[in-house]
């Protein structure tokens, strides 16, 4: 097989298990930190001529992450894209189990079932924290409704306050976000990288949890340690 890889987790997926098969990735892939395959581009503008070049058997894309215009471009070209949904925890064990398979994975990896036990050992929350979660400033955007890092949070004992919006990633005043007075706000260090001097000091008063992004939005290998990595922050924040 000779895969391209438009998503920097579903890289770090094929790449810890079908290490061979990886042709191209993104330019946003940095996992594994070793990683040495062509690069073809951004998520959102990938260079479809060096993918063509790759002569690739096989492009895994995400219907969030990657655009359908160039989607379409690839397969009008003849090349076969699969391309994930994942809006849970439940559906990344579903759609990475689909995605190695298609790449030749010839067993069930270690790190899956790893991954899969790390998130179905998780104890029950005790007291359950309202939160917001910034995505984006300047302007401001939340997490809204049916997302991934959103169902991440919610078995975590985190409810974000805006997980019932018409939008996914709705922008919110600043106003909006501090008259809502959450228990705390969660800032993850992507896609806009938060820091300990950008961010928590737009929210006065109100604790601030500041989260590795790959931990909360990245579906692949790094699931087996996200429940310790996003706990141990989150704790932190509200003590």
């Amino acid at each position: 097989m000779r895969v391209v890889s438009l998503v920097p987790s579903l890289t770090e997926a094929v790449a810890r298990t079908v290490p061979g098969a990886l042709a191209g990735a993104t330019d946003w892939c940095t996992h594994p930190a070793d990683l040495d395959v062509v690069r073809v581009g951004g998520t959102k503008n990938p260079k479809t001529d060096r993918i063509l070049a790759l002569a690739p058997d096989l492009v895994v894309a995400n219907e969030e992450e990657n655009r359908a215009p160039d989607l379409d471009a690839l397969r009008a070209a003849g090349v076969e894209v699969l391309v994930t949904e994942v809006r849970t925890v439940a559906q990344a064990f579903t759609q990475l189990d689909r995605v190695i398979t298609a790449c030749g994975a010839p067993a069930r990896p270690r790190w899956l079932d790893e991954a899969q036990a790390a998130w179905s050992g998780l104890p029950r929350p005790g007291r359950r924290t309202t939160a917001v979660v910034p995505i984006w400033r300047r302007p401001w955007m939340v997490l809204g409704r049916d997302t991934f890092a959103g169902d991440v949070l919610a078995r975590l004992g985190v409810d974000h306050l805006y997980a019932a919006h018409t939008e996914r990633y709705p922008q919110v005043s600043l106003e909006e976000l501090r008259a809502a007075r959450p228990d705390l706000v969660v800032l993850p260090d992507e896609p806009y990288r938060f820091t300990a001097d950008d961010g928590p000091e737009a929210f006065p008063g109100l604790p601030c949890a500041l989260v590795d992004g790959r931990s909360l939005t990245w579906y692949g290998p790094s699931l087996a340690e996200a429940p310790r990595v996003l706990g141990a922050a989150l704790r932190a924040a509200r003590r």
